[in-house]
């Protein structure tokens, strides 16, 4: 499966748990998560990757600087979501 199927999959199950998502295409953040998704007064963010995906270098850096500022980010390999 390809990262833009999971990408849909995780979208289509935060949507169904009343979450608002949007996929994040470009940006002026290089490495920025694929998805921001909102809920209240919450905002995640979640990397798509394949099972055997990687992160970037760029991709951590930008997980740590989201991190940083207080934010939740999640890398899903396939169905499963994991927090960063």
């Amino acid at each position: 499966m390809k990262e833009q199927d999971y990408q849909k999959k995780i979208s289509d199950k935060l949507e169904n748990e009343g979450w608002y998502v949007i996929k994040l295409i470009k940006t002026n953040k290089n490495g920025i998560p694929d998805l921001i998704a909102i809920k209240k007064d919450k905002t995640i963010f979640i990397e798509c990757k394949t099972l055997k995906g990687k992160l970037s270098k760029i991709q951590e850096f930008r997980i740590d600087e989201l991190k940083a500022k207080g934010i939740e980010c999640f890398v899903s390999y396939g169905n499963e979501i994991k927090k960063y």
